[in-house]
Parts: structure tokens; C-alpha cells; sequence
């Protein structure tokens, strides 16, 4: 699991083809302090498995999945690209849950640059996401964790400070540059429970007739309570409901 903070911009120093697959090797430093063969790190927003790795590079593999659903398949040597590692147990979680599972690309429309040095980027909304991307939620663009600024009908905007621009790719992106985008997590699988249409009574969810229960709570509404009777109370707790106990 990531969480979007990129740790440094590194480099794509060349790439091999390997049947239908690919074998990036990225120039890098910092996400090499502590490299080992088999570890993962997300390039541009997608975890990938380190499969070599020398003095200041280290080199992964991008199976043709991964190469159809990302801009890895469009990338040539020189292309600069977040790099982060996984976050430790004992790290700071400084942005949000980033799985590092690409879900499609889309393109940047417009940007406008402010007095104070920061951006506000225009992306296309891609059809399939569209009710994923909310005012005020996360997004992963790239690797990196942003805050959506705006929605609209086809677009949506992410604001960006300098620093920013300075540390990611962000800073050389311009209209008509392919990103990568992964969605909230936490939206992934509300859409995925709709989809399949789990939602209702018969799954633990308040189904549209009936009241709601509040599941996994020390107090339920009994069919007593319902109806208006008093129900029986353990011996040390209050009567009143106002969190009393």
C-alpha cells in the first residue's frame, strides 16, 4: 500500500522488450536505500516488482495488462517519473489509501498558472469514473495524492502548489499529456457493491421500507422499541438514551 507522497522524481534510463512484455530500468536513489529483490515500488502510480537493481537504478517488469491500461506503454528513455515506496508500519501517513492499481489514463486539457506559483490543473473525466471523482475527495494522478478542486460534466481540476510542481512530474506536464488515474479505494467499492447489486436488507445494508439498524453498534431497535413498549435494560445501564453508561 502507498499513500501518494512521491519520494523522488527518477528516470527511465531504457526499456527491453521481453515478448509481449516490457523491462523498464529507471534511474533512481532514494527509493533504493532499502531495495530488495521482490520489493515494490509504484512508477507513475503503478506498483511494480523490482526484479534487478545496481548503483542509482533498478529495473521492473510491465506485463502487456499493464501496459495497455497505463502510459508505461507510450513511455521511452528520459521520461521522468514519480517513483514511492510502500509505507512502512511505523510510517506517517501523510496522503490516502493508494493501492497502486491503475485503473485507465486520461488527458490534460487546460492549465492556468497563478500570481503565487501555483497551477490548477483541467483533466478530461473519464466515463467510466464519473461519480467516483467528488469536489473535496482524493485522487491519484501519476503516484501522486491530490484533492479534487472541481468537478464538471466532462473535466475535473486539481489545484497545485509550487512545491509540488518543483518535487513531481506535475511541473512539466501540458495540455494534451496522458496521466495515470486510480480512484479512492473507498468509492471502488461502493461502485462495486452497487454494481452487484448487494445493497439491501438481505445483505446487512437498511433496505428502503424498513428502518435502519445500526449494525455493529452496542444498541439495537428491538421490535419492543418499535412498537413503543419499553425494552428490558441490563442492570447498569441507564434508561435514558442519551449516551448515559
Amino acid at each position: 500500500m502507498f499513500t501518494g507522497i512521491v519520494e523522488e522524481l527518477g528516470s527511465i534510463r531504457s526499456i527491453y522488450e521481453v515478448g509481449d512484455g516490457r523491462r523498464l530500468v529507471v534511474g533512481a536513489a532514494t527509493v533504493l536505500a532499502d531495495v530488495s529483490l521482490g520489493a515494490s515500488i509504484a512508477v507513475n502510480g503503478c506498483c511494480l516488482t523490482v526484479v534487478e537493481w545496481g548503483e542509482a537504478w533498478f529495473a521492473v517488469d510491465a506485463v502487456p495488462e499493464t501496459l495497455e491500461r497505463t502510459t508505461l506503454g507510450a513511455m521511452g528513455p528520459g521520461v521522468a517519473v514519480n517513483l514511492e515506496r510502500p509505507l512502512a508500519a511505523d510510517g506517517r501517513f501523510g496522503g490516502h489509501v493508494v493501492q497502486g492499481h491503475v485503473d485507465t489514463v486520461t488527458e490534460v486539457v487546460d492549465l492556468e498558472t497563478l500570481s503565487d506559483g501555483s497551477r490548477r490543473l483541467t483533466f478530461r473525466l473519464p466515463d467510466e469514473l464519473a461519480g467516483q471523482i467528488v469536489e473535496k475527495g482524493s485522487i491519484t494522478l501519476d503516484g501522486a495524492s491530490l484533492t479534487v478542486a472541481s468537478v464538471g460534466r466532462d473535466t475535473f481540476d486539481v489545484a497545485l502548489i509550487p512545491h509540488t510542481l518543483d518535487v513531481t512530474t506535475f511541473g512539466r506536464l501540458a495540455p494534451g499529456d496522458l496521466v495515470n488515474v486510480e480512484v479512492d479505494v473507498l468509492a471502488r467499492y461502493v461502485v462495486g457493491l452497487l454494481a452487484t447489486g448487494r445493497v439491501g436488507s438481505d445483505y446487512g445494508y437498511p433496505a428502503d421500507d424498513g428502518p435502519a439498524v445500526a449494525y455493529g453498534s452496542a444498541y439495537h431497535e428491538t421490535a419492543d422499541q418499535q412498537s413503543g413498549e419499553p425494552a428490558d435494560q441490563p442492570a447498569n445501564q441507564p434508561v435514558n438514551q442519551e449516551g448515559g453508561g
